[in-house]
């Protein structure tokens, strides 16, 4: 009998602690394909998950930062999907490969498509040409459900706090290199103008060497939650072995 309530109890307790890491977790984020260099161009992708389970995502809104404003955005199609690509006059002009930009992309949106609960849906974009002055980009995206309900993935991480509720998606931004430089230099002869859209060229930029800050993140929240069911696993045995000795 003892045995057992051991046994449940650090089932109940290996449970709790992977629900509470998959709660934690699953919210919109972006994550690039290899790494987003500073001056750059990289494929992005934002990761969709559905937290509900009576209800599916049927939209995501995506909000481009304003003091960092990006003149090359080049959705790649979704199967299912509808995208909408809106740009916006700039205040200050940008100044890209001997060209006047006055437009930049100021949003794109995913309609037409569902992601059902207990899953998720990755929307990739080709961006460019990355800040060289900055070591991140918040993003705001919004989450609408079938049932109408609306989450905003708005609220940016102050430093030396928890995370927020709804943490709004955080491309965090490499180091310069050569590489990332000559990318750009190459595709900048092909750039589009000032309309704000984009061709191929963004992807030539994209490397694949290193993981993004946030899949670090993660595994080390990973190797947390393994190492406290490991423990709580190892107590049960220990006091399992000892209650047999005794009986012996």
């Amino acid at each position: 009998m003892n045995v057992s309530r051991i046994a449940l109890a650090g089932g109940v307790a290996a449970s709790t602690v992977l629900l509470l890491a998959g709660t934690a977790s699953a919210h919109v984020s972006v994550q690039p394909e290899g790494e987003a260099a500073k001056g750059g161009y990289a494929v992005i992708n934002f990761k969709v998950p559905n937290e509900r389970d009576n209800a599916s995502t049927t939209k995501l809104e995506v909000s481009f930062p304003t003091d960092h404003p990006l003149a090359s955005v080049m959705p790649q199609p979704v199967p299912g999907w509808d995208i909408e690509v809106t740009t916006s006059k700039l205040a200050k002009p940008l100044q890209m490969h001997g060209k006047t930009i006055n437009e930049a992309v100021s949003k794109v949106t995913w309609t037409g498509g569902k992601i059902e609960p207990g899953r998720f849906q990755q929307f990739p974009l080709s961006v460019g040409q990355l800040p060289e002055d900055a070591d991140q980009l918040v993003f705001k995206a919004v989450q609408t459900y079938s049932n109408k309900e609306v989450v905003r993935w708005i609220e940016e991480q102050k430093e030396g706090a928890e995370e927020p509720d709804t943490p709004a998606p955080v491309l965090k931004l490499t180091a310069a290199s050569g590489d990332a430089h000559g990318a750009t230099a190459a595709a900048g002869s092909d750039s589009s103008d000032s309309s704000g859209s984009s061709d191929s060229s963004g992807k030539s930029g994209e490397t694949t060497t290193a993981s993004s800050a946030s899949s670090q993140d993660n595994t080390a929240r990973v190797l947390g939650i393994v190492g406290i069911v490991v423990g709580a696993g190892g107590v049960a045995f220990g006091v399992l072995a000892g209650r047999r000795r005794t009986t012996t």
